[in-house]
């Protein structure tokens, strides 16, 4: 049965019902990777488990961010690493996992598809079990800036957690694409989870010499050549690339530790931005404090909208 989410409104923390696994192609390492989803307690948060190196835990954090180069790399305190995890936690996001163990034997969540869709298809297997715990969240308070030359990226205060991203790329194929998404009402299913990450057919060379983007390919991404675009199928949305821009803020973001009640903006702005603007947050004690969502009665002919309840840090 498919388990009917919206991880934006939850008020209850989520884990899983069951255990659910996937396999498939590191898009940087070229490996092939096994990875399953499993059920955790209350309170647990998002946590990786190596078993190919003696079991060792990375908690998704941001905190244990050690690289940015071209997705988002965790590793815990004796070097334990585990990279491309933003699809994944995007998914874990938008579902309102708070909860999980994510058992992985490589350095890398498999790529899939180059979406978050498989990741989504996965929670919904498994179904999601409310906890009957409130979920804590993270208020903006005041505006935090990050730039890096003509990229900048914002986390303002807002009532819901909304995304708006503007890219530019001097090729035809992209342009200039903007959008933003408020992340309620299934909003990361029907609008962001099917966007494909995207690279350029001119920079795979340099990137493999680099030890990225070696298990990349037409079936993983969308790869973009001198004027068009290289895959049979086509695009999946006319915006596909802004979409993909949203839903790797999505999971970067879910790496402050639970959901965020804030207006983030970003131009141009890609992994390293997104976390700089999360590490200029917390070191702001005056920028944000935690607090628990919860809904307020129904009243009639309106729709029932989150609330914050009181609040410390």
């Amino acid at each position: 049965m498919t388990a009917r989410y919206d991880g934006a409104s939850a008020v209850q923390q989520g884990t899983l019902r069951a255990s659910v696994g996937c396999s498939g192609t590191g898009l940087h390492s070229g490996r092939q990777i096994a990875m399953s989803f499993h059920p955790a307690a209350p309170n647990t948060g998002i946590v990786f488990r190596r078993t190919d190196a003696r079991g060792a835990i990375i908690p998704a954090n941001w905190r244990h961010v050690v690289d940015t180069r071209l997705c988002s790399v965790i590793a815990n305190a004796d070097g334990v690493r585990v990279g491309t995890i933003e699809h994944a936690m995007a998914a874990l996001a938008g579902t309102g996992i708070d909860n999980i163990r994510i058992d992985i034997d490589g350095p890398e969540v498999p790529a899939m598809d180059g979406s978050s869709a498989p990741f989504v298809a996965m929670i919904e297997r498994a179904g999601i079990a409310r906890q009957g715990v409130a979920r804590r969240a993270i208020e903006v308070l005041k505006a935090v800036y990050a730039a890096d030359g003509a990229a900048h990226a914002e986390l303002a205060p807002a009532d819901m957690f909304t995304v708006s991203c503007a890219i530019d790329f001097d090729t035809p194929a992209i342009n200039r694409q903007a959008r933003t998404v408020t992340l309620m009402n299934g909003a990361f299913k029907s609008e962001l989870c099917r966007a494909r990450t995207f690279g350029f057919e001119h920079e795979v060379e340099q990137l493999r010499k680099m030890g990225l983007a070696r298990g990349g390919s037409l079936e993983n991404a969308i790869v973009i050549g001198q004027d068009r675009i290289l895959n049979a199928d086509g695009l999946r949305y006319d915006d596909e690339f802004v979409r993909h821009k949203i839903l790797d803020c999505v999971g970067d973001l879910y790496l402050a530790g639970g959901p965020i009640l804030g207006h983030f903006s970003g131009h141009r702005s890609g992994h390293a931005l997104n976390h700089q603007v999360l590490q200029n947050l917390f070191a702001d004690a005056t920028a944000w404090r935690f607090t628990t969502l919860r809904k307020p009665a129904v009243r009639a002919a309106k729709r029932p909208e989150l609330r914050l309840a009181t609040a410390v840090h």
